[in-house]
């Protein structure tokens, strides 16, 4: 697959099918945090690999789904994420993430597509919750989860016109549609 339809594939995704995901794939992912740029080269983060239903069933209910869905909780049974990389800021190596946690996140992101998997970043998450589910340590702070499986929705990417809103939204047959900016309205002249 040719990059630019890989970043157009690497879309949210917040229905999955619940196919184990391995560990083995994980930490690949991992390895593309690793091999990412990171100010200074600090490289601050530290990652929570998680697959196994037991843990995955302590990380779903500590985290938010679509907020612009208002009629929507999330995932139901059946349709949640198989696995989890909780992003960590190690407070030991850096004070401040920068925008360290978004690079990683991204590279993963791609490397997930890449390998079939679809994602979901997910910054609404209830902190104190996933720290004490997870015992994380005072050291370590939650600043992303990323939510993995096999795609279980489709995801349509759509221009939008300039001053109409951008607010993604589902039909009457379940896609997700994203409207997306034009290129001649992004490109300041």
């Amino acid at each position: 697959m040719d990059f630019f339809a890989l970043i157009k594939e690497t879309r949210s995704i917040r229905r999955f099918k619940e196919v184990p995901v391995s560990g083995e794939t994980l930490e690949k992912l991992v390895d593309c945090a690793r091999f990412s740029p990171s100010g200074s080269n600090k490289q601050p983060l530290k990652f929570i690999l998680v697959n196994s239903p037991e843990a995955c069933a302590k990380v779903f209910p500590q985290t938010r789904w679509a907020g612009a869905l208002k009629d929507w909780d999330g995932p139901a049974e059946g349709q949640r994420p198989s696995a989890y990389i909780i992003i960590l800021l190690d407070t030991e190596l850096g004070a401040a993430a920068g925008v360290d946690h978004g690079i990683a996140a991204q590279s993963m992101m791609l490397g997930a597509r890449a390998a079939g998997l679809g994602c979901c970043m997910i910054g609404a998450f209830d902190k104190p919750g996933l720290i004490r589910e997870m015992a994380i340590p005072e050291r370590l702070t939650p600043l992303l989860i990323l939510a993995l499986g096999e795609p279980g929705e489709t995801i349509i990417l759509e221009d939008v016109k300039e001053g109409y809103p951008t607010t993604y939204y589902r039909d009457e047959r379940g896609g997700h549609h994203v409207p997306k900016r034009t290129r001649e309205e992004l490109i300041w002249k």
